[in-house]
């Protein structure tokens, strides 16, 4: 029995070890780090890495959405994190391009298990919300740690060109970007998409503000909604709560302000935002406090008329989404980071 377990265990090991590195579809190499307290997959969109180039990390924004989607009919098909929006053949020509995993959430999910937003409900209790294994591992820290890992992996492997390292994110992503660049003396830029400066929570705060400024709610319900977040906010800020609803625990470490850490990093920074995004209202006041505090290491670029996505919005506030700008947004920092 004992000699049983033992070729078990050894057999275990093999195929975790086999498992590590695959090439998915024919157009990304994935990989796989495991310890104890978590799997983390990520992927590498190529399936040649023979060739020499830095690595640049993209975070993506909130939701379990996982990096492949399989279909019943079309079969595989790639988002990986938003990066099928871009021409990511043209940051392939500089660079490795990577994208981590979710937390909690297959690299590959078939379509029964994803929701209307494709976001993976597959192993929640209501098939409608996020497990309650994502929701406890959905905060801020887990993610830069994991993404520190990975990046500590990467600068290993004889393909990665260690000299230069691009980090950005979109939305919630931009967040998790802007820590790891702190937290890593390897990163060379950071890049910031449709950020909020100052959260989550604030963003709810100040959309009752301006639906009673447009007159589509009274001040009386707006005051009313507003004391409802702070609220919330408390009931985030809150153990006992969070215990109850993990749910709320990346309601409380998304909602930390970022402001100190953008200005507290000493390398370039690039800032894209449309005007009609709620979420990125107050990087209208960035530039400021980088003036403010002497800082020249900012670049921003204000997309007009463009939403949280960089769709087009007309002038009654309606989203084109037959009107995308993802490719010349990310095009114009890609040549950013190779000036």
């Amino acid at each position: 029995m004992k000699f049983f377990i033992q070729v078990l265990f050894l057999l275990i090991v093999h195929i975790s070890f086999a498992q590590r590195k695959q090439v998915i579809n024919n157009e990304v190499t994935a990989f796989k780090i495991e310890n104890k307290q978590d799997t983390i997959d990520f992927i590498v969109i190529d399936q040649d890495l023979t060739k020499k180039k830095p690595i640049f990390l993209w975070c993506q924004g909130s939701q379990p959405v996982p990096l492949y989607f399989n279909f019943k009919k079309n079969g595989l098909w790639m988002d990986a994190g938003g990066i099928t929006n871009f021409d990511y053949q043209e940051i392939r020509e500089y660079y490795h391009i990577v994208v981590i995993s979710m937390p909690k959430t297959p690299l590959i999910v078939e379509e029964s298990e994803l929701d209307n937003q494709y976001s993976y409900i597959g192993a929640s209790s209501d098939h409608k919300t996020p497990s309650i294994a994502f929701q406890k591992a959905d905060y801020l820290e887990n993610y830069v740690s994991r993404a520190l890992a990975v990046l500590k992996f990467l600068r290993k492997q004889k393909w990665a060109d260690n000299s230069k390292l691009i980090v950005a994110g979109h939305s919630q992503g931009s967040k998790v970007a802007s820590y790891i660049a702190n937290k890593d003396k390897h990163v060379s830029k950071l890049g910031l998409f449709s950020a909020n400066p100052y959260g989550r929570v604030d963003e709810l705060v100040r959309n009752y503000r301006k639906q009673a400024e447009r007159k589509e709610i009274s001040w009386e319900e707006a005051n009313k909604q507003i004391e409802k977040q702070y609220q919330f906010y408390r009931d985030a800020n809150d153990p006992k709560k969070i215990s109850k609803y993990p749910f709320l625990l990346a309601w409380k470490s998304f909602s930390e302000p970022l402001i100190d850490d953008w200005l507290s990093f000493n390398k370039p920074i690039y800032m894209a935002y449309g005007t009609n995004d709620l979420s990125s209202d107050l990087c209208d006041l960035v530039p400021l406090l980088f003036i403010g505090n002497k800082k020249q290491n900012l670049t921003y670029k204000r997309y007009l008329n463009l939403e949280h996505n960089f769709f087009e919005v007309d002038s009654a506030g309606t989203v084109n989404h037959s009107k995308p700008h993802w490719k010349e947004v990310m095009s114009s920092f890609v040549k950013w980071t190779i000036e």
